[in-house]
């Protein structure tokens, strides 16, 4: 007898269906339950600090005049564009990020084709290669100024001066630091960095099709053609998605331009000029705008990040 007729014969209404909708809202909340305390602990970490940094920026806030604390509008921003060291650190970013990510990118492509070959001993080579990405920051900055850099006991320095003894020349012994500042930096970054994107091109290496480079070798096709046309084309997406991580990565650098120069002879980044605005300066009002600014930059480039992983994903699933 169905619901209708039965609610007919004992005088009750009739029962209502369960709504479809309010199950699927049900459920969903039901999967989203157990995610909320994560979601809950990133907003108190992440999100508060930045509106309560976004909300001193609009703030003149020096520690040393705590009578003169007030709210001053865009003020902190318009000083921060338009102060000429801060000009200047917004340049050495720039130098810094595009010097990093360009040759990290053409030396991490060179060690992932040879590591994409068959010989005996690759893992062990590609462990040995991962490794500087595993150094801790600063220690690899301090590796860098004493180890190798150092003008008295360095390593290229020591290099230079055996060298020079065996052809029987004195060979100059120069200050890699004082000489040349920021490709100090350069080369500490780019030894930390190349095997990050080293790893990312050999994944997109060995998710080539081989059954289509086979055939082109068959058919005739050189080494250098089977690259250019097939491999390159390949690995457009992976060098995207290397350059854009790297990128929001090495903008935020700050242990290798505190250890190795301190800020000095040109080398002072957007990171590091915070740095001194706040800690040195007490300029709580200008760091924070100083470091809204690095936030949206950030985000720029990671939300450009996001589309191309997306867009692998999608290709990777066809």
């Amino acid at each position: 007898m169905s619901a209708v007729a039965e609610s007919t014969r004992t005088g009750a209404p009739p029962a209502t269906p369960p709504d479809d909708s309010a199950l699927a809202r049900a459920g969903a909340w039901a999967r989203r339950a157990p995610l909320l305390p994560a979601l809950i602990f990133m907003i108190i970490i992440t999100q508060l600090p930045f509106l309560v940094t976004l909300g001193i920026s609009f703030m003149n806030w020096n520690a040393y005049y705590p009578d003169e604390i007030g709210f001053n509008g865009l003020d902190n921003y318009r000083r921060v564009l338009t102060d000429a060291n801060t000009r200047s650190a917004i340049i050495v970013t720039v130098i810094l990020t595009v010097s990093v990510v360009l040759i990290s990118l053409i030396l991490g492509l060179l060690i992932a084709l040879l590591l994409d070959r068959q010989f005996r001993g690759r893992g062990v080579v590609r462990t040995m290669m991962i490794t500087p990405f595993l150094i801790v920051p600063v220690a690899a900055a301090l590796l860098w100024k004493h180890a190798l850099l150092n003008p008295e006991y360095g390593l290229f320095n020591g290099v230079l001066r055996w060298v020079g003894n065996l052809f029987g020349q004195n060979w100059p012994q120069p200050d890699w630091i004082s000489q040349a500042p920021l490709w100090a930096i350069i080369a500490a970054l780019v030894w930390q960095w190349t095997p990050f994107m080293m790893l990312i091109l050999l994944a997109g290496l060995q998710s080539r099709p081989l059954d289509v480079v086979e055939a082109a070798k068959i058919d005739g096709a050189t080494s250098w053609q089977i690259f250019w046309n097939m491999t390159f084309p390949h690995l457009r997406q992976y060098i995207e998605l290397s350059a854009l991580l790297g990128s929001v990565y090495v903008v935020q650098n700050f242990d290798a331009v505190f250890v190795i120069t301190a800020g000095g002879l040109g080398t002072a980044n957007l990171p590091y000029i915070i740095y001194q605005l706040f800690y040195t300066a007490h300029e709580y009002g200008r760091a924070s705008a100083a470091g809204v600014i690095v936030v949206i930059a950030t985000i720029i480039i990671a939300t450009f990040a996001l589309r191309t992983v997306s867009t692998l994903f999608r290709e990777e699933t066809r």
